[in-house]
């Protein structure tokens, strides 16, 4: 085996844990958002919607 062959095996396990932690990543954001639309229909409001308004009439 050559030197090649780790630098390259390396390189590759690198790369599939990055992919692996942008999926992750992804598929969470993908979960909160969902989470936000129930509770959104459910009457819950974010905080930061309450300040907008508020701050509208300044």
């Amino acid at each position: 085996m050559s030197h090649a062959f780790y630098v390259y095996l390396s390189y590759g396990i690198a790369g599939l844990i990055i992919l692996a932690l942008i999926g992750w990543v992804w598929l969470d954001g993908r979960a909160r958002q969902a989470e936000l639309k129930v509770l959104e229909a459910s009457g819950m409001r974010r905080r930061s919607a309450s300040a907008r308004v508020e701050g509208a009439g300044q």
